[in-house]
């Protein structure tokens, strides 16, 4: 359904059903009401597919790898490499890669290569996704964090670092606090690079993950992202995961994008004037409960302290909180709650509040288990093995926890 930009209803009337027949195929193996697809069935979703693929592929005949690259290279550094189709192709190799990031099945295309993960900034879930998701391929991971611990703290330029690096390593992750620095590591090398965070610039493979998993939960809900009503809150001038995500949505039609700051913290013109694209409609407001109102997604984000330039902030004050009270009041059962991580979760933070841990709208943990996959695919696309990883894959052979993956939305207790 997702493929092919379809809702449930959409599709059960292409393939000839009742909605309440694919309800029922759809449903979790565990599921006393669950039924499988008739093989019949299961034949002709895989012909329209096929079809499908088809008639992309000639269209869009050149290889993805080709059509993202950075200045003729195969690297990432922006979502602006993106267009849509591009984005759904690297999104169809995420979904094979599911099975090894469920750690179901097993991969080993990127054995013997080398990751050099550049942390400059302190990051946790970031470096380490990146340095998992390799590592599932079946790659290996040189990890160096904080300029402290870099010869950069010798006075060592990006170029000269990039250089050496690339004598080691096959592939580069580079988070850097500086904007646009991360390109000129790129520029420096023609192994893969992969923007990790530029200071207040981009986040591309958060962005991507994002928009991934805003597809899959609207799949399941019946939902298109075409004419959503997407709320981003937080701080909107230095959050470089909105940045990247506003422009990835831009490629969509007839959004609304509602943007809810303080004072002072406003998306920057140029985002401003990206996402107004395809008739989508942009709003700003300072008041949350009304900017949160009827919203299909509430992307949160915390407010970036450490890139402060002297900024005076209003309205920043203990109200300015996504609470489950003001969800409740302003946002309907089917709202996806999204934050990139990480929260503030103390009692009187000014962030999403802890109390919709268990609250089955709060997506950031399946949010953050689609970084896999999503890197996975990135990897596979820059370093030339996406063909290989479905007739690569083996059973996995350990035991692994019985409840691991994106799909898990009701999470039994785990805290």
């Amino acid at each position: 359904m997702r493929r092919l930009n379809m809702t449930r209803e959409a599709f059960a009337t292409r393939i000839g059903v009742s909605r309440r027949a694919l309800d029922t195929w759809l449903l979790p193996d565990d599921s006393q009401e669950s039924r499988a697809m008739p093989e019949i069935v299961e034949r002709f979703v895989t012909e329209i597919l096929q079809r499908q693929e088809e008639s992309t592929q000639s269209v869009h005949s050149q290889p993805l790898v080709d059509a993202i690259a950075f200045e003729g290279r195969p690297q990432l550094l922006s979502v602006d490499q993106f267009s849509r189709e591009s984005a759904e192709a690297l999104f169809r190799v995420a979904d094979v890669m599911q099975p090894i990031a469920r750690r179901q099945k097993i991969s080993r295309v990127l054995e013997g290569a080398v990751l050099g993960n550049l942390f400059f900034e302190a990051s946790t879930r970031t470096r380490v996704s990146f340095g998992a998701a390799f590592a599932r391929l079946g790659g290996s991971v040189c990890d160096t964090t904080g300029f402290t611990f870099s010869s950069m703290a010798k006075g060592e330029s990006i170029y000269d670092t990039s250089r050496v690096m690339a004598g080691y390593v096959d592939a580069l992750v580079v988070r850097h606090p500086e904007q646009g620095s991360v390109a000129e590591f790129a520029r420096a090398t023609n192994i893969p690079v992969i923007n990790a965070g530029d200071g207040p610039g981009e986040h591309p493979s958060q962005a991507l993950l994002d928009l991934y998993t805003i597809q899959r939960e609207f799949s399941r809900l019946g939902k298109l992202v075409d004419g959503a009503h997407i709320a981003m809150v937080g701080d909107l001038k230095y959050g470089r995961t909105v940045h990247s995500l506003a422009k990835l949505l831009s490629l969509y039609k007839g959004l609304k994008i509602t943007l809810v700051s303080p004072k002072g913290l406003e998306m920057p013109s140029y985002v401003l004037e990206r996402i107004a694209r395809n008739d989508n409609v942009v709003e700003q407001t300072y008041d949350l409960p009304q900017g949160l109102k009827g919203a299909d997604v509430v992307y949160a984000t915390r407010i970036q302290k450490e890139r402060f330039q002297n900024e005076n902030i209003e309205g920043y004050t203990p109200e300015f909180q996504i609470n489950k009270a003001m969800i409740d009041a302003t946002c309907g059962p089917d709202t996806l709650i999204m934050h990139p991580l990480p929260r503030d979760g103390r009692p009187d933070a000014n962030d999403l509040s802890t109390d919709l841990n268990h609250d089955s709208r709060l997506a950031i943990f399946r949010q953050t288990d689609n970084g896999i996959p999503v890197r996975m695919a990135i990897f596979a696309v820059l370093m030339g093995v996406d063909g290989q990883v479905q007739r690569s894959m083996r059973d996995a052979t350990w035991r692994r926890p019985s409840m691991v993956g994106p799909d898990d939305a009701v999470f039994h207790g785990i805290d």
